[in-house]
């Protein structure tokens, strides 16, 4: 899980666009709107761990070159702007939020700061849409990024990426799965 050369991340991060905007998710699903913003919002939030690059222009830059775009022949599935920019904005504003809880159930001597630059993507965006975005059922936030996951790694990250979600949305929407601690679920 420890951070990788700029080259290896690009050449995941492109394949894994390639992946999710064209063909199908690993859970086999189509891929949405939505799901083209999330992982629009993953790379955004990692070319600006990476770059320093502000915000509005990251925000951008994604929509005006990149969402719904064809990029090297892959034409990409047309992104919910309005979504995209609440996640990458979202994340950042939460940040000082976000980070900590992610950190708490991380493994022991492992930190955020420690962690691949796309899994912190992945986890902040996945957090902030868990916390702040009520209107996204858990399960299917907890899955899009899981897919996410899957997509840029093959490794153990995607586990990581589903326990820490997982807890976090048991912690801050624990009605969204009281159904299945009573097994009526």
């Amino acid at each position: 899980m420890s951070e990788k050369g700029n080259t290896g991340a690009r050449a995941k991060a492109k394949s894994a666009a390639g992946r999710s905007a064209t063909g199908r998710s690993p859970s086999g699903r189509s891929p949405s709107a939505r799901s083209a913003s999330r992982l629009a919002a993953v790379q955004a939030l990692y070319q600006m761990d990476m770059t320093a690059i502000d915000l509005n222009d990251v925000i951008a830059e994604f929509e005006t070159h990149r969402l719904g775009q064809e990029i090297e022949g892959s034409q990409y599935c047309e992104a919910e702007a309005a979504f995209f920019r609440d996640l990458v904005a979202g994340v950042v504003r939460e940040q000082l939020r976000i980070d900590p809880l992610i950190d708490r159930h991380l493994a022991e001597g492992w930190r955020l700061n420690r962690l691949d630059s796309i899994l912190r993507a992945i986890l902040r965006a996945g957090a902030y849409e868990i916390l702040m975005r009520e209107d996204v059922p858990t399960r299917v936030a907890i899955t899009e990024y899981l897919d996410l996951a899957h997509a840029f790694f093959s490794g153990d990250e995607p586990k990581v990426v589903n326990g820490i979600l997982d807890k976090l949305a048991r912690e801050a929407r624990p009605k969204d799965f009281a159904r299945d601690e009573t097994g009526d679920g």
